[in-house]
Order: structure tokens, then sequence, then C-alpha cells
């Protein structure tokens, strides 16, 4: 059978999943690409395969053929991908290791920056405020190019979760231009928490009070400020056994 209609129901449902609403109410998500396809079956969280009728890529999984028409009416992407996928939610686990805590990141693209950089340089769970962006929007997923699946990511009230990592000995770093350590000279103490501040207020003063240290990044005077992208990504390398 082949989807034509962009009318059936099953396809509106599937369309629905590009808002956060829906896709909290059914615990599912939408990904696009084979590379993002290929990541989500290996980690065993693919529910449906979408394949355009003129694709010869399968998989081991149920599966829906549907016609051009429907792939660019459940497509973001002005060219949109032959391929695509229905996930059931990920679990999050036990908090181990060090964390990278992000208080209310509004862009997609760094979040998505920072799911990479922390699957790179070792980061055990990214603990994310209620705040911060949904880490199942499809631009977050993009640009983490799959690694999102690598992660154990944590949605949290940071008020009562902080005070809990404290109390197992992790060591909260806070970021602050002003008052701040150069990172090269913050005791590396682990486990540690790097909390990331919003991209135009910065920390909250609430989960600025819980912090145990505060680190910069050391600039020249040309560069006012960095993308917390790119911030999040030297910090944790910096810090990187």
């Amino acid at each position: 059978m082949i989807y034509t209609s962009v009318e059936n129901s099953k396809i509106k449902d599937i369309k629905k999943l590009h808002l956060k609403k829906y896709r909290d109410q059914e615990s599912l998500f939408l990904i696009e690409g084979e590379h993002l396809v290929l990541e989500a079956f290996k980690a065993g969280v693919l529910k449906t395969l979408i394949v355009g009728e003129e694709s010869s890529f399968s998989l081991e999984v149920d599966t829906m053929v549907v016609s051009s028409q429907v792939l660019s009416y459940l497509s973001e992407l002005e060219t949109p991908q032959p391929i695509m996928g229905v996930c059931r939610k990920l679990k999050s686990r036990e908090i181990t290791g060090n964390v990278v805590v992000l208080d209310n990141i509004q862009d997609p693209g760094n979040l998505g920056t920072i799911i990479r950089s922390a699957v790179a340089f070792n980061i055990d769970t990214l603990l994310l405020s209620k705040g911060t962006v949904d880490f199942y929007n499809e631009k977050v997923l993009r640009a983490s190019q799959g690694l999102v699946f690598h992660l154990n990511i944590v949605v949290e009230d940071l008020e009562k979760i902080l005070p809990f990592l404290k109390s197992k000995g992790y060591s909260l770093i806070g970021t602050k231009v002003t008052n701040g350590k150069d990172i090269k000279s913050v005791e590396k103490k682990y486990p540690f928490a790097i909390i990331m501040g919003n991209e135009g207020k910065g920390v909250s003063k609430e989960v600025e009070f819980l912090c145990d240290d505060f680190a910069y990044i050391k600039m020249n005077e040309k560069c006012e400020s960095l993308n917390v992208g790119v911030a999040t990504s030297i910090l944790m390398y910096e810090l990187d056994k």
C-alpha cells in the first residue's frame, strides 16, 4: 500500500509530531534523513520507517511507503528527504559521570551543537531545564547529527536537581564573564557539572546561587562573547580528562 493522500488520518497524526504538544502526548517524535533513521534504528527506538515510493531503503521495522506529495507534506525541509522515521521517545537513566547543565537555552542549533560536543568530550548526561528548547525539535535533531541517541538527556527542575547532585559530590561550575576564573586555572574536580545559561540572560540568579565556582573563557578584546554552543564545547574540552 502506498499512502498518497495528505488527508489520511495516519499521515495527519505523523504531521502533528512537529508540535511539542503532540510529541509529549504520544511519546513519539519524527526524524528525517537516512543517517538519523539508521541511528534511531541502532538505538532501538525506531517505531515506523517512512520511505518515498521510489526509495529502495529498507529496515526490519514497520514501514510506510508514501508518495512524493505526502513526503513534502510531512517534511520541514525545502528539499524533503525520501527517508523519515517515527521514533519512541528516549528513556533517561540515572545520572552518572560528568554533566552539562543547560539553563533555558533557546536556540535549537546551539542545543544540537552541544549534544554533539558532549558526546565527543565524554559527558555522561545533559541536564536540561524545563525552559530549554525541546531536544526532540527537528532542528535540534538535525544539528545533533544523530548523536542525540548516544547521550543520557534529562529534563528537570534545576533548583531541585542541582542540590541533589551536590549531595552526590558533584562540583557545580557556573559560567560568568565577571568574577569568574579562567577555565585553564579552574581546579578539575570529578565528577563535575558545567552550567551554561540562556543566550541573552546567562545563568539565572537562582541557579547561580547553587554554584561552587565560576569559569570564563579568556579571549582578546576584539570579541565580546562566544556563541553558547561554541563556549560550551570549549569548556567541555578543557575539563575533559
